[in-house]
């Protein structure tokens, strides 16, 4: 099921990225909060998490079939796929970040800092070097709804960096909720989503970009502003463009951080990620739905 996709091209560098003639794809319906995407290559499939129902959905390419991944899922958010082809997912319920090994097994690679339990893992990416990076907000733990209602123990929400040895540091910590991240092609820089708006008026809402030097990082500019509702999870395509959700849609920024485009989108998109045989194919979950489209642009390959 499809529909005609709307486009808005806001710069001229957004001519090229789109085929008109491509559809937005309907893939499924039935989440209530779908969110964290990621893309199984060997396996032509996408595993995806629906947070308040508590359990991870999966969408075969092969032959449009969706099927439950897994339940329950400790209300898992993020996910990614590592080097290795292993899943790794930040889980609301458990306050942890863990991997799917090869055999289904689960191993535990953050669940505390400083001695005190995480807050909530939100999004997830890993870097070449197999280090993990997380952000920790509250939105686990603000309520029953994503997880289970807590006070936070450590007292902020931060980005962590988990070194391949185990060893977890705090890597960004004047964030009010980081959200979505993801690393520049050449991993020099890290974008990360600040969503503090949800818990004031006054509180940020917008990316900022961040210096990577080995574990160290600085900087922090502000990279770009939503254009309406918040910024939330995002991937980068080959060219280092960033494909955001953005409210009731898509937004592509330019690496310059010119908003050169739109795609519009029939409910509020929370995450996307880049799939297909050839990652030409952007997975978007909306609110209570899977999409999909294909682009004239390849997803940076992270695996």
């Amino acid at each position: 099921m499809g529909a005609e996709a709307t486009y808005e091209i806001i710069d001229p560098r957004f001519h090229g990225l789109f085929n008109g003639n491509a559809r937005l794809d309907h893939l499924y319906s039935g989440c209530r909060w779908a969110e964290g995407p990621a893309w199984f290559a060997a396996g032509r499939y996408l595993v995806w998490s629906d947070i308040p129902n508590d359990r991870q959905l999966r969408y075969d390419e092969t032959d449009g079939g969706v099927s439950v991944f897994r339940a329950p899922a400790n209300y898992s958010n993020g996910n990614t796929i590592d080097r290795q082809g292993r899943q790794v997912t930040c889980e609301h319920g458990a306050r942890r970040v863990t991997r799917t090994e090869h055999d289904g097994t689960i191993t535990v690679i953050a669940d505390r800092f400083d001695g005190k339990r995480l807050n909530s893992p939100n999004d997830v990416v890993v870097k070449s070097d197999d280090s993990i990076w997380f952000t920790d907000p509250t939105y686990g733990i603000d309520s029953d709804y994503e997880g289970h209602k807590s006070e936070s123990e450590i007292g902020r929400s931060n980005v962590y960096r988990v070194d391949p040895n185990g060893t977890i540091s705090a890597v960004i910590t004047d964030m009010v909720k980081p959200n979505g991240l993801a690393f520049t092609p050449d991993e020099s820089q890290l974008y990360v989503a600040d969503t503090g708006r949800t818990h004031g008026a006054d509180n940020p809402a917008h990316i900022r970009l961040f210096n990577v030097k080995g574990k160290k990082v600085s900087g922090g500019k502000v990279f770009a502003e939503p254009t309406a509702g918040l910024f939330d999870g995002f991937r980068l395509d080959e060219d280092g463009r960033i494909w955001t959700s953005d409210g009731p849609g898509v937004s592509c920024y330019d690496p310059d951080g010119t908003l050169i485009g739109r795609i519009n989108v029939p409910e509020g998109v929370a995450n996307v990620c880049f799939g297909g045989f050839k990652r030409n194919r952007l997975y978007i979950c909306g609110t209570t739905s899977l999409y999909a489209i294909y682009l004239m642009v390849n997803g940076l390959k992270t695996y």
